[in-house]
């Protein structure tokens, strides 16, 4: 074996010089690795007793994509398409051999190669639109040539994987082998042998005669889901060049769109936010090898919404789960919406049949807490009083074995005191998990004042365990999330009252990137809830809403009307009246109000309210905050998240607008925080600001 570079080397196995990539974790495209690739193939191809080459990765992958940390620095020689050059005009076959994930640049590697095997657990993908980009390096050219346009829509757009079997379908892949160096090995010596052609996916057009309607077909198809997002429709762009153009055209228009892309605030947000998600697993001050506390068994108390849809998510890891509830109806309910959702998916062909009766058989109904004594984890689930989970946890004390940690999903309580409640404050940790739990992906993990770092850390892993994004947040009234979402909400409320309509504020907050406003949004969960007829005055717009018969969806009336059939929402010029009505009866000046200021008057208190998270320390960096509000609210990711998006704005005028409206409007949600005032003053950013 010779060492061709730092990560790349080159040996002989009989006539196959087979070059190996070695750069852990993921053999990234760095620098290195594509002089070693350049230089294997130059100097496979210069020695005649090699009749074919074969490219391999070392450890778990193949090559996972471009080196990230290169985007940012100066292009360091030689070029990615210089490597794949190589490759693609080797006069002798190359053939790449797939193990683990061949995605991005990855995948644009193997395709220059001559043919492509893999192993039964390899899989593809080209996933630069979740960053905001499109393959840069001739992929959207070859892998519409080699999968057929259709096929390629749907890789390139989602940014999902396909397995070996469906790449071996699809042409992708030409062989799956059993042991990869040696099946790749006799492959590439059965090319020889057979005097198989050096095929060039570039080359070809036999899949490139397509219908023009595709396109926009499949432009209407997947509208709702990439509303917003550049990237799918340049990638679409692309594609539509590789059916129209000849290969080189096509790379041009290839380059020219992703260097629109690269330059866009869409692709900073969208790098910016893959970095933030990582870095929210982190917590400072729990040191790393702090040990976790086995959890080979789980309690949920609840099995309504909430707790039917935590039991499902440590079901689907294989955890064992025993669900409590008050009464034999409530638990039949409850198991039976579980297996509900899980023979949905079924259906849907996400999961089998088989993995449904595994999973229903994980998860044990019960009417007694009792249940819980020997549970690793217990997780309260119901709904939020605070002296109701007080009793709770006094009585988990009372039942639940040493060490065992106690988690409350509250949304907004203070879990001091519910800790409090305990003889073991450092056993409780609040797991705020989204509505629904089985699907959301974020997990507000909130530390209280006596929380151990043991169960932090347990905590934290176990979260990424059942496919959670965990984010560690500190005790305050709504945690991170909710508190921000008060003050859109205090402000929304206030400008339907000024003259603003349900409609434009929605619209304005759709427009923004949001899946839904805030008033279609309490329609949708329901106008009543936490309601009661006989305590109501008429005092705020909920209770008028409410006492005039409004529910919302459920009722097909709320802010909207609903049409029974569709539930589709049309505005309702009577709700318009009542709310101009109120709002004169408390001497509020009607008036026209531009969708600038709605935008403004939703978005900013929210800035605001995240900088006073910061530096009460609820949240350890600014980029938690945006990693919570994406991942849980929906705030649209190409904006990089609250944080991101102010500085995107400019905190000087952020800083300006919250002065300028703090003297015409009342709330404390106006008052400037100090934090906010110096980092804007530094020339600093939100996003890499830390907490405390």
């Amino acid at each position: 074996m010779t060492d061709l570079t730092e990560s790349v080397s080159i040996e002989h196995d009989g006539t196959v010089a087979v070059i190996t990539i070695n750069n852990p974790p993921v053999n990234a495209l760095s620098h290195h690795v594509r002089q070693g690739i350049l230089d294997g193939m130059t100097t496979a191809a210069a020695d005649d007793s090699v009749t074919a080459i074969v490219l391999i990765c070392d450890g778990r992958t193949f090559i996972a994509g471009a080196d990230i940390t290169e985007f940012s620095q100066a292009p360091k020689p030689p070029s990615l398409a210089g490597a794949q050059s190589a490759m693609e005009d080797c006069t002798k076959p190359v053939v790449a051999a797939v193990h683990g994930t061949a995605l991005g640049g990855g995948l644009e590697v193997a395709m220059c190669a001559h043919y492509r095997v893999s192993d039964e657990g390899a899989r593809f993908g080209l996933p630069e639109v979740k960053l905001g980009l499109l393959p840069g390096a001739g992929g959207t050219q070859r892998l519409p040539r080699v999968t057929g346009p259709a096929k390629a829509l749907e890789m390139m757009t989602s940014g999902d994987m396909i397995g070996s079997e469906e790449a071996l379908d699809c042409g992708l892949v030409d062989e799956i082998v059993d042991d990869l160096r040696s099946g790749a090995v006799a492959f590439a010596n059965k090319v020889v042998e057979e005097g198989r052609p050096l095929s060039r996916i570039r080359d070809r057009d036999d899949k490139l005669n397509v219908d023009p309607s595709l396109f926009d077909d499949f432009r209407k198809k997947i509208a709702r889901k990439t509303r917003g997002f550049l990237a799918p429709e340049y990638n679409i762009r692309c594609i539509e060049a590789a059916v129209s153009l000849d290969f080189d055209a096509g790379v041009s228009r290839e380059r020219e769109l992703f260097e629109e892309l690269m330059s866009g605030t869409q692709s900073s947000a969208q790098q910016y936010y893959f970095f933030a998600e990582r870095e929210a697993a982190k917590v400072p001050d729990v040191p790393k090898d702090t040990p976790k506390l086995p959890v080979a068994s789980v309690g949920v108390l609840g099995g309504g919404t909430m707790g039917g849809g935590i039991s499902m998510n440590f079901a689907n890891v294989g955890i064992p789960v025993t669900m409590v509830e008050q009464t034999q109806e409530a638990l039949d309910r409850g198991l039976a919406v579980i297996r509900g959702n899980y023979e949905r998916s079924a259906k849907n062909g996400r999961i089998t049949s088989d993995d449904v009766e595994t999973r229903m058989g994980l998860i044990t109904g019960s009417l007694d807490q009792g249940d819980f004594a020997e549970k690793d984890m217990i997780i309260e689930a119901v709904f939020e009083d605070l002296d109701l989970k007080k009793k709770i946890f006094a009585e988990f004390d009372r039942i639940c074995k040493p060490g065992a940690i106690l988690a409350s999903n509250t949304s907004a309580l203070d879990i001091n005191q519910i800790a409090a409640a305990t003889s073991r404050p450092e056993s409780v940790i609040g797991t705020h998990f989204f509505s629904p739990a089985n699907v959301m992906k974020l997990l507000e993990v909130v530390r209280g004042e006596q929380t151990s770092d043991e169960v932090i850390a347990t905590t934290m892993a176990l979260s990424k365990q059942i496919a959670k994004i965990p984010v560690l947040v500190g005790v305050c009234h709504g945690f991170v999330g909710n508190r921000m979402l008060f003050m859109r909400r205090l402000e929304a409320d206030k400008l339907v009252l000024e003259g603003a309509t349900p409609a434009q504020v929605d619209k304005v907050i759709y427009d923004f990137g949001f899946p839904m406003g805030p008033f279609a949004m309490s329609d949708l969960a329901g106008l009543d809830i936490g309601w009661k007829e006989e305590e109501s005055t008429g005092s705020t717009v909920r209770e008028i809403m409410c006492e005039s018969g409004r529910r919302g969806q459920k009722n097909g009336r709320g802010y909207y009307t609903y049409d029974p059939e569709t539930r589709a929402s049309t505005p309702d010029p009577e709700v318009e009246q009542m709310l101009r009505d109120f709002g004169s009866k408390q001497g509020i000046e009607q008036r026209d109000i531009t969708d600038q200021e709605v935008l403004e008057r939703c978005l900013y208190p929210m800035i605001n309210e995240g900088a006073k998270i910061l530096e009460e320390g609820i949240a350890l960096r600014g980029s938690d905050i945006d990693v919570v509000w994406i991942n849980g609210y929906g705030w649209p990711v190409y904006t990089g998240g609250p944080m991101f998006w102010a500085d995107t704005v400019g905190l000087d005028e952020v800083v300006s607008k919250i002065k300028d409206y703090s003297s015409k409007l009342d709330g404390e949600h106006w008052q400037l925080s100090p934090l906010l005032e110096r980092v804007a003053a530094d020339g600093g950013k939100l996003q890499s600001t830390t907490g405390g």
